[in-house]
């Protein structure tokens, strides 16, 4: 994305990858290197923190607990499930549906050898911040954490037992999504990604994708509006789409074209 006096690139990434996965090519790294601002989603993922109180404020239930939400064979599976990945049901009763849900799905890539530090965001960061070049974020961590927690109990509950229906197969969807990224087929990632979320829940999808998109879209039309060149990068799914930040920006107006 450019103009007169600003060039922005546009990266979509991946938050957990193998460490042996191959992302970075001679264009990416000549991008990055030009830029003097690098923008994440959020300035710094790992800031436990920072996130620490949040999960303890809008993730735990203790009055409303998970074995009064499931049944018993519901249960069950939570239990199976949690000690496959070294724990139990009972560990996880505390939580609201919408954690548990993403803690299992974060512990089987895990798991499977996934590396939230070796995705592309947190190898970016660390290679900024050892270059002294500055990191901001489009949103803040408790943004994130309360847009899912925000999300009404029944659909939290649903996404916790379809993580549990998918749990013998969930690596299944990763890999093929990671292997049409590092390919670079945006049809196949949306194909993947973008409309099973859509047909699952338009909720959701405007909530996880759409409204952060038009949010994202402004301040990325504000970096515009000044001068210099930043890389951007964000989940791929948010630069994929009818609904992806590209398209917002050329439905603006903005020229967005693939970079040389």
């Amino acid at each position: 994305v450019r103009d007169a006096d600003s060039t922005l690139y546009l990266f979509g990434t991946v938050h957990f990858l193998r460490p042996t996965t191959a992302w970075e090519t001679p264009r990416v790294t000549e991008a990055f290197d030009s830029a003097d601002l690098l923008v994440l989603e959020v300035a710094d993922p790992e800031d436990q923190t920072a996130v620490a109180p949040l999960i303890q404020q809008y993730g735990m239930s203790p009055d409303v607990r998970l074995s009064g939400l499931l049944t018993g064979d519901e249960l069950a599976g939570l239990d199976a499930a949690a000690r496959t990945l070294g724990g139990d049901a009972a560990q996880l009763d505390g939580m609201r549906p919408w954690l548990a849900g993403v803690a299992l799905s974060a512990s089987v890539l895990v798991k499977a050898g996934y590396d939230p530090g070796s995705g592309v965001d947190m190898v970016l960061r660390s290679r900024a911040l050892a270059a002294g070049r500055p990191v901001e974020g489009l949103e803040s961590p408790e943004t994130q954490i309360r847009m899912l927690a925000g999300f009404p109990e029944a659909g939290q509950l649903t996404f916790l037992r379809r993580t549990l229906e998918e749990f013998d197969n969930a690596m299944v969807g990763p890999d093929r999504l990671v292997e049409a990224w590092a390919a670079g087929d945006v049809e196949a990632v949306e194909a993947l990604a973008v409309m099973p979320m859509r047909r699952d829940s338009e909720l959701v999808y405007q909530s996880v994708l759409v409204q952060r998109n038009m949010r994202w879209t402004d301040q990325i039309e504000s970096l515009l509006q000044g001068a210099g060149t930043a890389f951007i990068a964000v989940g791929i799914l948010h630069l994929v789409g009818d609904d992806s930040v590209p398209a917002m920006l050329e439905a603006r107006g903005v020229a967005v074209s693939t970079a040389p």
